[in-house]
């Protein structure tokens, strides 16, 4: 089964069939070059990847916002005029996170119900977390009939990262996650975050990602620290 038609199967066992939910993804990225640059302004160069994290979307009446996790079999919300604690340490931080990141952006989010499952590995350094906040978010906003430019879109992401979970990330994760092209890595200029896809003939050449077997999570990590150090 796909990931499209899991969510779809689950937002129906959940929320009922009256409503046929809308269908959002945002792939994960590995890196090709640069290395903390991001938040350094420099220039990076990641490619998105064919794992990410996709939600079953569909409006609701009121102000709530209900989220199913379908790889930790959770469910979890929040009321979008009454923000909840931050840095709970939680995956639901990223989802209420982007929220209200949009909606300081001036974006008029209204209630929905989602479904959210992933197949990018969480801690494998794919950056899971932007695949969730960029997915999410882009649910929320078609859910609410509202629009953002894409810029500012992954800018909340990078904001949810800063205010609700706690990990001072630079744009490279967020940025990879909205303008990642199939068939192209792009190169970001992290002083004006300009964007440019370039070509990547992948037909006699692979891009390998291997397992270490060593968790990667940013928001206890020395991540943080390093930035520090660097500023």
């Amino acid at each position: 089964m796909s990931e499209v038609d899991k969510v779809r199967e689950v937002f129906r066992e959940l929320f009922g069939g009256d409503i046929e939910p809308r269908v959002f993804r945002a792939p994960g990225r590995v890196n090709l070059i640069g290395e903390h640059t991001d938040y350094n302004e420099g220039f990076v160069l990641p490619m998105a990847i064919d794992r990410g994290t996709t939600v079953a979307a569909a409006p609701r009446a009121d102000r709530l916002v209900r989220a199913h996790s379908v790889n930790l079999q959770e469910t979890a919300e929040f009321d979008l005029d009454r923000p909840g604690p931050r840095r709970r340490g939680v995956w639901f931080d990223y989802v209420e996170g982007v929220a209200q990141a949009l909606a300081r952006r001036g974006a008029r989010l209204g209630g929905a119900n989602l479904v959210i499952s992933s197949d990018v590995p969480s801690g494998a350094g794919l950056s899971s977390s932007a695949a969730l906040e960029i997915s999410t978010g882009l649910a929320l906003l078609a859910s609410s009939g509202a629009e953002v430019a894409r810029v500012t879109l992954a800018l909340a992401g990078q904001e949810a990262e800063h205010t609700y979970v706690g990990t001072k990330s630079g744009i490279m994760d967020q940025f990879t996650s909205t303008f990642g092209r199939a068939g192209h890595a792009l190169l970001i200029d992290c002083r004006t975050l300009e964007a440019t896809p370039i070509p990547l003939d992948t037909s006699e050449t692979a891009v390998v990602v291997c397992d270490t077997r060593v968790k990667h999570e940013l928001s206890t990590s020395a991540y943080n620290e390093r930035r520090a150090e660097c500023e």
